[in-house]
């Protein structure tokens, strides 16, 4: 096959990026993150609450952990749901320098935190269910980089009714159509 036919091979993935934004300034964005195939991993949602099971417990620990190696950031709001998370992180621009000791030469950018936590999840969940290198998460993720208050205030909503309304989520495989 000669390397013109080859760019069809695969299907060109459509760019969800801000054209322009720089994701390591100071920002707060929302993010969903979805299991390889929208398998529902983590749980179940039952009389609109979620319950986690222990991959879905996992899941929520790798996030809360995240301030914990990446100091200039906030993640208040996240949600667990049966195949994918949804969460707020903000980045304060700070890159957490302390003391004496150096700075890191570059601020955090987004994707950064996010492959951070897909792995650590991804290596917590692999080894619990002794299936080291399958897959958990899709390839990449959905962000929106939020511009106010209200926008904050309503995605927040969105984030923690998300349960309420799993019968209907279009990342329910099972949604009532």
């Amino acid at each position: 096959m000669n390397d013109k036919n080859e760019k069809y091979l695969f299907p060109v993935r459509k760019n969800l990026r801000l054209q322009g934004f720089d994701y390591s300034s100071q920002n707060a964005c929302f993010i969903t993150i979805c299991t390889q195939n929208k398998g529902c991993l983590f749980g179940e949602v039952e009389n609109d609450k979620m319950h986690v099971n222990q991959y879905g417990i996992i899941a929520e620990d790798c996030w809360k952990d995240l301030v914990n190696h990446y100091p200039g950031i906030s993640n208040d709001i996240f949600t667990v749901m049966p195949n994918h998370v949804h969460g707020i992180i903000i980045i304060s621009g700070e890159n957490g320098r302390e003391g004496s000791k150096p700075s890191p030469t570059k601020p955090t950018h987004l994707s950064e935190i996010v492959r951070a936590f897909k792995t650590y999840s991804s290596k917590g969940i692999n080894t619990l269910r002794q299936t080291p290198g399958i897959p958990v998460w899709q390839r990449s993720y959905y962000e929106h980089v939020i511009r106010n208050e209200n926008d904050y205030r309503d995605i927040g909503e969105y984030i923690l009714n998300n349960p309420a309304k799993w019968a209907n989520d279009h990342e329910n495989i099972n949604r009532i159509k």
